[in-house]
C-alpha cells in the first residue's frame, strides 16, 4: 500500500528524465562525440539557467524547498518545459514547502454530488457529461455518460474508475481503439495529480495497486510524463452502438476544487451523432431514462 509520495525522489527523478529529453542542439550546445548521458548535463543545465552547478545538482537531488518562483522558470526554461510540465515542477516545489497546505481533494466515498449539479449534468441530454477527480474516480454523471462507461461500472466491488478500467480490465482494450494512447493520457493525469497532491492516500493506494498488478502502467509511470487535458477528439467502440468519434471539454470546477466537469459531443449529422442518439435510446430501455429526441417530441 503506497501511504504518500517521496518528494525528493519524485523531484530528481522528474529533472532528470526532463534533462534527457533535450538534445545540446535543441539549446545550441554542441553534441560532441564523448557524452556519456542522453541529454543534457547538469552542468549545461546550470549555465543555461544561470545557476552554479553546485546549487543545481542541490535541486535535482530533490531539494527543491525554497527554491524562488524565478528560478523553477529559468530551470523550466532551461529544460524546454511545456505548461503542464511548467505546472508539475510548480507543484513539487509547493508540496516541498514545510508550510504547503494539501489541497483539498474530493474522493469516491466521501463525495456527494450537489442537487443543482446533477440538475446541470442531466440538462445534458446530447453527449456523456460526468464529473471526475484527479484519481479518475466517476463521482456524478448524466445517464448518457452512465450508459458511454457502463463496462466501468461493471468491475465488481470496485467504484467507477477510468484508470483501473483502463489497465486492469480486458474489455478496455477494445473500448479505446488506440488504447496505447489513452493509457498514456491516463497515466500523465495521474501524475499530474499526484504532484498536486502527494499526500493523499487513496491516490497513491490506487497507483500502487496499478503498479502492482499491470506491467504497461508501471512502465509508463516510470516516465515521469504530465499533460493537461483539457479539450480534444477521441474514438471510441462502444459495445452496445460501435465506433464514435468524439469532441470532448474539460472544464475545472471553480466551486470544487480538483474536480473535472467533461463533456463529450458529436459532430451534428455524423455517424457518430446518430449513434449517440442510439445509445440514448438504449440507456432509456436499460436504465428507464427518457431519451432527448423523445423529450423533444413530448415537451413539444
Amino acid at each position: 500500500m503506497v501511504e504518500g509520495m517521496d518528494n525528493r525522489a519524485e523531484v530528481r527523478e522528474f529533472l532528470i528524465s526532463r534533462r534527457a529529453h533535450v538534445a545540446p542542439e535543441q539549446v545550441g550546445l554542441p553534441t560532441g562525440s564523448n557524452r556519456r548521458v542522453k541529454g543534457l548535463r547538469r552542468s549545461e543545465v546550470a549555465t543555461l539557467a544561470g545557476l552554479s552547478v553546485e546549487y543545481y545538482t542541490r535541486l535535482e537531488r530533490g531539494a527543491i524547498s525554497g527554491a524562488s518562483p524565478q528560478v523553477l522558470e529559468s530551470i523550466a526554461r532551461a529544460l524546454n518545459l511545456d505548461d503542464a510540465e511548467r505546472a508539475h515542477l510548480f507543484d513539487l516545489a509547493h508540496a516541498a514547502s514545510p508550510i504547503a497546505r494539501p489541497p483539498r481533494r474530493r474522493n469516491s466515498k466521501s463525495y456527494v454530488p450537489h442537487q443543482s449539479l446533477q440538475w446541470a449534468l442531466d440538462a445534458v441530454t446530447a453527449g456523456p457529461a460526468f464529473v471526475r477527480n484527479g484519481r479518475m474516480d466517476l463521482l456524478a454523471v448524466n445517464p448518457l455518460a452512465r450508459a458511454f462507461y457502463m463496462d466501468c461500472y461493471d468491475m465488481p466491488g470496485q467504484a467507477p474508475n477510468i484508470a483501473r478500467f483502463t489497465f486492469l480490465d480486458q474489455r478496455a482494450y477494445e473500448f479505446y481503439p488506440d488504447w496505447d494512447a489513452f493509457a498514456e493520457v491516463t497515466v500523465s493525469i495521474l501524475r499530474t495529480e499526484a504532484g498536486r497532491d502527494p499526500h493523499n492516500k487513496e491516490l497513491h493506494d490506487l497507483i500502487g495497486e496499478l503498479s502492482t498488478r499491470s506491467e504497461e502502467f508501471r512502465t509508463r509511470w516510470g516516465a515521469h510524463n504530465v499533460r493537461h487535458h483539457g479539450t480534444g477528439f477521441k474514438t471510441f467502440n462502444h459495445p452496445v452502438v460501435g465506433e464514435m468519434t468524439l469532441a470532448f471539454e474539460g472544464l475545472e470546477m471553480a466551486a470544487e476544487p480538483g474536480l473535472t466537469l467533461t463533456i463529450y459531443a458529436a459532430e451534428p449529422g455524423s455517424p457518430s451523432a446518430e449513434r449517440l442518439q442510439l445509445l440514448a435510446s438504449w440507456a432509456a430501455s436499460e436504465y428507464g431514462v427518457q431519451p432527448a429526441s423523445e423529450k423533444t417530441r413530448t415537451d413539444g
